[in-house]
């Protein structure tokens, strides 16, 4: 008996799990390059916990003052707080400390940046239809916590980039009606720049509670998934009840780790050669002070391009301002995207009337409005983000930033317009002339023999795939057809 025999043997015999673990290593996988981008954000989370934990060891989160005297000489007797001197210990001195802060830094972006694309992906696809409404609902809390996670954790340095940063959340957390000074106050324990259990409390939300939240509802994402099963595009073989693809083992799971091997590569290769957040340049934050040139991650944009493209409005009612301006672009304008999203298959449900359940999925020109609506609602996000860079536009381009703002109050709510006329029109060409513009049209493609060896065989030829087809009872099985 093999290794692995006596391994499944032994668990069988303890466990009863030979069922599960037959069912696991058959579940099959769709193969099409979009499904990674999923899988991308679960190991740069993976990552972000690895190095997270490193970080924790050295962090101090405390705003005691002292004077440093270490050995980056430029800010030799200046007075700094024991948070700041531990990432600046942690930077230049701790070995392979900068490697893991700039790695753990670069795997938050990417984490963001990879779950905003899979969101994408879903979207355009219809792949939040019913029963996998569920999982998006999931999807955008997981999405909402990152954001706060993301910034949560940029802001425990103490430097002169978190600590502005803190003060405008300071300003949006006061201006929300009726509770914002409680609110503010109660999180920051007084008045900014904030009490002594102020960066505790961040670090305790940062390093714990939110990841806990994250884990969690990754688990049930995954579970969801496993128990609705992948859906998939259309083509030969493809149906409501079954999963064309790969199986999990061997071919899905090597490729995986493969794939988790390449992430973690790459963010360590940037977090190595490619700098980013030198909080030495930046120094150490003071409320009389302020600086130029530096930018928040880039998942934070959008935010401060709402607060500086929202007008000087402010209601006032018998002498009292019950909402005040940043409310508007801090919580109005995120508050807008996110009830937007949350409830469009509820919206799409209703409009459409069609209620049923969806495995397959929509390609976009399939659905000429959702993808036209959608379309308008990324560029109007995506403009309001651009402004957020628009003091670097002036100071780069010598372009007048008061121009730039009246310009783009204007454009923000013209081009969304012209984005959605156009992407409609170009979705319903493309229904009706069934081109692939990016895809070209490919004569010949590769086939490999059972022998091993490959071949090159005529595009329109039949290649066998593996897929799941649901049986009684809910069980699955996989088998191997000709498409």
């Amino acid at each position: 008996m093999s290794r692995a025999q006596r391994f499944v043997s032994w668990n069988e015999q303890r466990f009863g799990s030979a069922k599960g673990v037959r069912w696991l290593l058959r579940y099959v996988f769709p193969d099409h390059w979009s499904f990674l981008l999923g899988e991308v954000a679960l190991y740069a989370f993976i990552v972000l916990v690895i190095t997270g934990i490193f970080l924790a060891l050295f962090y101090q989160p405390s705003d005691t003052h002292m004077i440093y005297h270490g050995s980056y000489t430029l800010l030799d007797g200046q007075q700094i707080s024991e948070a700041y001197h531990s990432v600046l210990n942690l930077s230049l001195t701790v070995p392979a400390g900068l490697l893991m802060r700039q790695t753990h830094h670069w795997a938050a972006d990417v984490f963001l940046a990879a779950i905003v694309l899979h969101v994408m992906r879903v979207f355009f696809t219809g792949a939040f239809r019913k029963p996998r409404d569920v999982n998006w609902f999931v999807g955008l809390t997981m999405l909402m916590l990152a954001i706060f996670e993301g910034f949560a954790g940029y802001s425990l340095g103490d430097d002169l980039m978190s600590g502005m940063g803190l003060a405008i959340a300071y300003s949006v957390a006061m201006s929300v009606p009726l509770i914002g000074a409680q609110l503010a106050h109660l999180l920051w324990d007084g008045s900014f720049p904030g009490g002594s259990d102020f960066l505790p409390r961040l670090e305790i939300a940062h390093a714990l509670l939110i990841p806990a939240a994250l884990a969690g509802l990754i688990s049930v994402h995954l579970a969801l998934i496993m128990r609705q099963h992948h859906s998939q595009f259309p083509g030969r073989g493809r149906k409501e009840s079954n999963v064309v693809g790969t199986p999990m083992w061997p071919g899905y799971a090597l490729r995986s780790i493969g794939l988790l091997l390449a992430v973690a590569g790459i963010l360590f290769l940037l977090g190595g050669l490619v700098q980013i957040n030198p909080i030495w340049q930046w120094g150490p934050y003071e409320p009389y002070l302020s600086t130029n040139g530096a930018q928040p991650d880039w998942y934070i944009g959008w935010l401060i391009g709402a607060l500086r493209l929202m007008p000087n409005f402010e209601p006032t009612i018998a002498g009292h301002t019950p909402i005040p301006n940043p409310f508007w672009g801090g919580v109005a304008f995120p508050g807008v995207v996110f009830t937007i999203l949350f409830f469009w298959p509820a919206a799409e449900r209703r409009f459409s009337g069609d209620r049923r359940r969806h495995d397959l999925l929509d390609r976009p020109r399939d659905k000429p409005q959702r993808t036209a609506l959608g379309a308008a609602l990324l560029s109007w996000v995506v403009l309001i983000f651009a402004v957020g860079a628009a003091d670097r536009v002036s100071f780069r381009l010598n372009i007048s930033y008061a121009a730039q703002i009246h310009v783009w109050r204007v454009g923000v709510w013209v081009v969304p317009v012209v984005v959605y006329l156009l992407s409609l029109s170009a979705a319903r060409a493309l229904q009706r002339s069934g081109a692939h513009p990016l895809r070209g049209s490919p004569r010949v493609r590769l086939r490999r023999r059972p022998s091993g060896e490959f071949e090159l065989v005529d595009a329109g030829s039949p290649s066998p795939e593996i897929h799941e087809r649901s049986g009684g009872h809910g069980e699955r099985r996989c088998e191997r057809t000709t498409e």
